[in-house]
């Protein structure tokens, strides 16, 4: 197996790939926007793994962060926000793409993983990741092992409602779900909104200033239970 690694966080908004080197040294990281459709984003994905390669003339190992779960029962992708995965043997068909075996796993199971592993929750017995982007999603991870559940979604709660909503928030967005005011709909709506309100071309910005990694403590108790209505 090679010792180059390949990280790619699949999103509803854009695709970002990250080439590690066998120190773990980051030696590459490129974005796209996450084309429309199944087919585009198969493409998509396998465009930048071969580019990157190309570029540092080696072969890596790949992982993928999708929004969403693999069925146990099925082997299809379920639950993602990014709708064109779902019902698709997504992790067989990247997998066939790219000509190797690449691991699939949720975005949030990832994440709540890397922050227990060396990040701001390192040290601590549970640790509870939450993503808000384009949908929203979270992790459980307790004594260095992801929690999944025996449907996977241990953890999640973006189809839970929205509490304690106001009369003008009800009965909520459309859910592709099929239910109204599911938590993963409200920043969606902002994320389209802000899409939709970005200049084509925006303005150029002076180069930020270099900012130190901060580490916020995180607190292994009272985590409120999970449930998935999907």
């Amino acid at each position: 197996m090679s010792q180059y690694r390949i990280g790619i966080d699949l999103g509803g908004t854009k695709i970002e790939i990250a080439l590690l080197g066998p120190d773990g040294t980051e030696l590459q990281r490129e974005r796209i926007e996450t084309p429309s459709g199944y087919d585009a984003t198969l493409s998509g994905i396998a465009a930048l793994v071969r580019a990157a390669e190309a570029r540092a003339g080696v072969t890596a190992s790949v992982g993928i962060g999708i929004p969403g779960v693999i069925s146990p029962a099925t082997g299809l992708v379920k639950n993602a926000n990014s709708i064109a995965l779902n019902g698709h043997t997504f992790d067989h068909d990247i997998s066939q793409a790219l000509g190797r075996p690449v691991r699939v796993e949720n975005d949030a199971n990832c994440f709540a993983l890397s922050e227990a592993t060396d990040g701001a929750g390192a040290g601590q017995p549970v640790v509870f990741g939450v993503i808000l982007g384009t949908g929203c999603g979270s992790g459980i991870v307790v004594h260095g092992c992801v929690i999944q559940g025996p449907n996977r979604v241990a953890g999640e709660w973006g189809h839970n409602p929205l509490p304690w909503p106001r009369p003008d928030e009800l009965p909520g967005p459309a859910c592709w779900c099929g239910h109204n005011g599911c938590l993963e709909t409200w920043p969606a709506i902002a994320t389209a909104r802000g899409r939709a309100m970005r200049p084509a071309s925006p303005p150029a910005l002076p180069p930020a200033k270099p900012k130190r990694a901060r580490h916020w403590p995180v607190t292994p108790t009272g985590w409120p239970a999970a449930s998935r209505r999907s």
